[in-house]
């Protein structure tokens, strides 16, 4: 009956640096991209891919910031590498924003980084 997580939904204020930030630094690839009249707040859509992970990124030029506080609700997505030490290095070359630096849990490392809304990612190597 249920297959497979479809999307992830991310909410940005800036599409062009959101698409930028997914499709240049991380390698997703803009599938399609949808002008919206704004009467719900969101403006633009658009659909990424990397691998067989689709992302989809609304933009809401008036949304709220991220809460401070942990909330009940959505985390964050994880994204795997081959090579921790590598993906690291190539991300702060990127300007990217480490959040916390890997570390081992045994059977694999785990670390986190920013995007450009400042929404936290996970990096995972297993």
């Amino acid at each position: 009956m249920f297959n497979r997580i479809d999307h992830t939904e991310i909410i940005t204020r800036d599409m062009a640096r959101s698409i930028k930030f997914y499709t240049e630094i991380l390698g997703f690839e803009l599938t399609s991209n949808h002008k919206m009249d704004g009467s719900r707040g969101i403006t633009e859509i658009s659909f990424l891919k990397l691998g067989d992970t689709s992302l989809e990124l609304l933009e809401f030029p008036d949304a709220e910031p991220i809460p401070s506080k942990p909330q009940v609700g959505y985390r964050m997505m994880a994204i795997t590498v081959d090579d921790m030490p590598s993906a690291i290095a190539y991300l702060k070359e990127k300007g990217v924003t480490i959040s916390r630096e890997p570390m081992s849990l045994g059977e694999s490392w785990r670390g986190e980084f920013l995007d450009n809304n400042g929404i936290a990612l996970e990096i995972r190597q297993w």
